[in-house]
């Protein structure tokens, strides 16, 4: 019996032997505890020396890993758009504010700190929407593309510049409705001068339809105050404004579920539903250049550094008017709302001069229906909060400008549906 066992004991020690010497799991199971993957070799006594300890053998490789993924993310979001030269202007005006408190040297170099930091704020967003599809993608778009205006006007309400808040919004909605769509339907016809472009016609109904709405909710206000009808004077506008607000806001968060859930097919862009031949456009199809964590990470850096900048900016608008001898409504009407939108107004005529209307269309009149029906009355409420008297009066000149804007866009893509 006894020499039974020693026989079986000595097969079974050179079949393990054998497994050992040809890949056996006892060297499967050793992988296993020192690497992640499979084809990672045994951990040997002349590798513990060089990578350290078993336990954290492999914290050089993965933090040489980590520092090429950094690398190529600041290489691919910094260093790739010539725009960003302007980055430095923003530390700059800091120092300049520290050092000699030179409100129109701040507020120059913030306008231009600001240039390339809301055109990498949208390019983050686009590079998240590619992860999130494109109904949401095109929610996040045009949320953070007017990121730039809203930080903006929140500080200069917590600053009691109600005023300025009114004029760089209404600033915000003219030149997406006159200078972009204008320029991009222009620099498109001369592009495609013999082929008769078209756009999504629900889109642009929709959108009308709702700046139309807003108008109206900047109207009663207006009527209210210049007609002398209040029962409460200076407390009835204000009370109206704040209705209407809630009014507006609840009617945009309507129309967001209609985009987002019930009526996803419109909203499909021509190109993505194949060109009017029956081609489909497969070159479009984009892919990622940063991971979706990547993306969450550079909004974020960029919201911060834009809301650090707005402060500098919004403190030496004052300043900066009575120096240099300009109307603060030229500061607000002009100057924040181009540069705020200089890089997405530039991508709105990129696109019409590639055929892609529905995206420009997308860009100037969604980015303005996103003000009136969001953005506004984002700021009343926020006001309101803040203890600040804003209210939705944009005075009689303003308002008459917005409302005559607003009919001729209508009627002009009205007419271009019916040629169409």
């Amino acid at each position: 019996m006894d020499q039974n066992l020693q026989v079986v004991g000595t097969e079974s020690q050179l079949e393990m032997g054998t497994l050992a010497q040809n890949g056996s799991p006892l060297e499967f199971e050793e992988q296993s505890l020192f690497s992640p993957e499979s084809g990672t070799q045994k951990m040997q006594p002349g590798h513990i020396s060089e990578y350290g300890s078993a336990r954290g053998g492999f914290q050089p490789g993965v933090s040489k890993m980590w520092r090429n993924v950094v690398y190529k993310s600041i290489k691919t979001v910094i260093f790739s758009n010539k725009l960003n030269v302007l980055i430095p202007f923003g530390p700059l005006a800091i120092l300049v504010r520290i050092l000699t408190g030179h409100n129109g040297m701040v507020f120059l170099l913030s306008l231009l700190g600001i240039i390339p930091l809301a055109e990498r704020l949208g390019y983050a967003t686009e590079q998240l929407a590619l992860y999130t599809g494109p109904t949401i993608g095109g929610l996040l778009n045009a949320t953070f593309g007017n990121a730039t205006e809203l930080i903006i006007a929140i500080y200069a309400l917590r600053h009691g510049m109600i005023r300025v808040v009114q004029l760089s919004l209404l600033g915000s909605i003219l030149s997406n409705m006159l200078l972009v769509l204008g320029c991009a339907f222009f620099c498109g016809g001369l592009v495609f001068y013999r082929k008769e472009q078209v756009f999504n016609k629900a889109t642009a109904t929709v959108n009308s339809g709702l700046l139309l709405m807003a108008v109206m909710g900047l109207l009663f206000p207006a009527v209210l105050h210049y007609t002398h009808t209040e029962v409460h004077y200076g407390k009835s506008e204000l009370a109206l404004s704040r209705f209407s607000s809630c009014i507006m806001l609840g009617v945009y968060a309507a129309y967001l579920f209609f985009q987002l859930k019930t009526q996803k097919d419109p909203y499909i862009p021509l190109s993505e539903e194949g060109s009017l031949n029956g081609e489909n456009d497969i070159d479009d199809d984009e892919t990622p250049e940063i991971s979706k964590w990547e993306s969450v990470f550079w909004l974020s850096i960029m919201t911060a550094w834009i809301s650090i900048l707005s402060e500098y900016l919004v403190d030496a608008i004052e300043g900066t008017s009575h120096t240099w001898n300009i109307p603060i409504s030229f500061i607000g009407v002009i100057l924040l709302p181009i540069v705020g939108n200089a890089a997405e107004h530039a991508g709105a005529i990129m696109f019409a001069m590639k055929d892609k209307l529905d995206i420009s269309l997308g860009v100037a009149i969604g980015s303005s229906t996103q003000i009136s029906m969001f953005g506004i009355p984002f700021c009343v409420v926020i006001g309101w909060i803040m203890g600040q008297p804003m209210d939705l009066n944009f005075k009689l000149f303003e308002t008459a400008t917005l409302f005559i804007t607003v009919i001729v866009v209508a009627f002009f893509l009205q007419v271009s549906m019916s040629v169409i």
